[in-house]
């Protein structure tokens, strides 16, 4: 592998390191300033009553309140630059853990297991040291669900290529990646339900009474307010109209204060997250692509109403936050007294809900397509030599696979081998000694084929495969909870893939040691008539045993029944593995040999 893209990672970590000190610095010169500012308030509270003018009062906390909310802003946002190069350093060192160690700080896809799955357990599809933690880069609960998705079931042949094109088209481009990664990863910590039910609330009117006059009296009354103010400077009197307007105002926002807190009790915590996934779809809409997936998913948030819903999400995310002003007591104090201002922003919000909401939950799907391809894309990043495999044509079997590899076991370690079955059908038997490779390299093809028809690189030099359905039987378990043996669990396994087999042409079979939960004479009888019956229904796949008996049925089936092997071979007592396949039977089994090291035999 070459190093080039852990270079990039590291020099994106140091880099990171850097500006979040800077921002740091930022973020504490800010807070001293606002310290100053309410200080300088609590001076002008003392000459106002000394000079005895309300004006000069008013007129300073309006001017404070102007600065301190500027401060606020500047100091938000120098906070928010030093929260994204936090998450760009831990994704860029997520990266290189993965690269080391197959670590990964996105979930590992546990809540996917499904044993009764066609071949997700069997495989490690799910769950710890899995295909699904090697390539999860998905923060939001859509995006891994989409994610999972896509490796549960083989897309057709059209979207397979499609993806294939657009996960291409994002591994050139690292450093977005990478963004829209540090964008979305406030979500790993976040309340999962919290979008669901923002989409509820938007489809739900308030219908405040009065809602029209009022939202003609917040448009003026502040400038009222403020022309009372200026000409009590000059006409003590006029102060009396600003405080009978406060007071009105005051009494108006405590009989709709119900309208308010409904809007709190859903939007008023999401106005932060809003903004944060407004900057991802700005990151989506301002990049240039030219994939039609790529293209198509980007269009899909370029406009609403004639708004990107960059623009849109963001103008709500404002209007939740400008509400939430009012949680601070003094400041919301004053501004509901000089400008109705939790009237004003909740009839804004009704406003934005009734022109935008059409659109948002279909936009945020483009994320978590993103997600999942963003996902595809990490291996063609980190792993450029493994290669972006052909989707077959033909009417029957294809799955080549030259000097393919499980991409769970490290480069330089890994024993790659080479496999056809070129537009035909064919029952492979492969036999071999205890820890020879059999089963490593059936889950080799298994999990390759995932990869493959969900539209992603598969660590091989060149891999073709028809777009087939999948079908594992590897590791059978008893259940105590169901009162289920081991052999009665293979039973029903093995009724689940003949009826598989028969109802869906397109089945691909992995079996490794059927019948294990019984004796030798059962196994190998029932075995046999298992892949007699898997033969007469014109199934596809590959099954390994150590039953030397089941290699002769490629004399019964010859145009029908292929025979493979994996070896040892033993010098000076020691047993060598070269974990290739060949063709042909075994010959030589290595059982006798373990048992007499542990002292069995002597």
């Amino acid at each position: 592998m070459s190093s080039t893209i852990q270079d990039n990672y590291k020099h994106n970590t140091q880099h990171a390191t850097a500006q979040i000190q800077y921002f740091k610095n930022k973020v504490n010169v800010f807070s001293v300033m606002r310290l100053i500012v309410f200080a300088l308030l609590l001076l002008l509270v003392y000459w106002s009553v000394k000079l005895d003018s309300f004006a000069v009062f008013a007129a300073g906390a309006i001017v404070a309140g102007i600065a301190f909310n500027w401060l606020v802003a500047k100091q938000a946002y120098f906070e928010k630059c030093r929260l994204y190069f936090e998450n760009f350093k831990a994704v860029n060192q997520n990266e290189l853990e993965s690269i080391d160690s197959y670590g990964n700080i996105y979930p590992n896809g546990s809540k996917f297991n499904d044993d009764k799955h066609y071949y997700t357990s069997d495989l490690d599809v799910f769950g710890a040291a899995s295909l699904y933690q090697l390539i999860n880069r998905a923060a939001t609960v859509a995006g891994q669900e989409k994610l999972a998705g896509w490796l549960k079931a083989p897309a057709v042949k059209t979207v397979i290529l499609s993806r294939q094109q657009a996960v291409q088209e994002i591994s050139t481009k690292n450093h977005w990646k990478l963004k829209v990664q540090s964008q979305l990863l406030f979500a790993l910590k976040h309340n999962s339900n919290e979008l669901q039910q923002l989409f509820k609330y938007l489809h739900k009117p308030l219908n405040i009474p009065g809602e029209g006059w009022l939202k003609t009296y917040v448009k003026v009354v502040a400038w009222i307010m403020l022309a009372a103010i200026a000409a009590s400077y000059f006409y003590p009197e006029a102060k009396y109209v600003a405080i009978v307007l406060g007071l009105f105002n005051f009494f108006l926002t405590g009989i709709n204060n119900k309208h308010t807190e409904q809007t709190d009790l859903i939007a008023g915590k999401i106005g932060s997250t809003l903004n944060s996934y407004s900057d991802v779809f700005d990151s989506i809409e301002k990049e240039e692509w030219s994939t039609a997936y790529n293209k198509n998913l980007a269009d899909n948030v370029k406009r609403n109403n004639n708004k990107s819903i960059s623009v849109v999400t963001r103008q709500l995310s404002n209007l939740i936050n400008s509400l939430n002003n009012r949680n601070n007591l003094l400041v919301g104090f004053f501004l509901n007294v000089l400008a109705l201002w939790n009237i004003r922003y909740v009839i804004a919000i009704e406003d934005w809900k009734r022109n935008n909401h059409e659109n948002i939950e279909s936009a945020f799907d483009v994320i978590a397509e993103f997600e999942a391809l963003i996902s595809l894309s990490s291996l063609q990043i980190n792993y450029p030599e493994w290669c972006m495999p052909a989707i077959a044509n033909g009417d029957e079997f294809t799955l080549v696979a030259k000097n393919v590899s499980h991409p769970h076991i490290k480069d330089g370690v890994r024993v790659s081998n080479s496999y056809e079955l070129i537009n035909t059908r064919k029952v492979d038997i492969i036999t071999g000694s205890n820890m020879a490779g059999k089963s490593t390299f059936l889950r080799t093809l298994g999990i390759n084929t995932v990869l493959a028809l969900s539209g992603a690189p598969v660590c091989a030099d060149v891999m073709e495969v028809s777009v087939v359905q999948l079908f594992s039987y590897m590791r059978i378990k008893d259940s105590l909870n169901e009162s289920t043996s081991t052999f009665k669990a293979e039973l029903d396994r093995l009724q689940m893939l003949l009826e598989a087999v028969k109802q869906q042409p397109n089945i691909l079979f992995l079996i490794d040691e059927m019948l294990r939960g019984t004796n030798s004479v059962d196994k190998y009888l029932g075995s046999k008539a298992v892949i007699e019956k898997l033969i007469s229904s014109n199934g596809v796949g590959l099954v390994a045993t150590h039953d030397l008996q089941l290699a002769q049925l490629e004399q019964a089936y010859p145009t029908y029944v292929r025979n493979f092997y994996f070896d040892i071979q033993v010098i000076n007592g020691e047993m060598l593995f070269d974990y290739k396949l060949k063709p042909g039977e075994c010959k030589t089994f290595n059982a006798s040999l373990l048992l007499e090291r542990i002292g069995i035999f002597s």
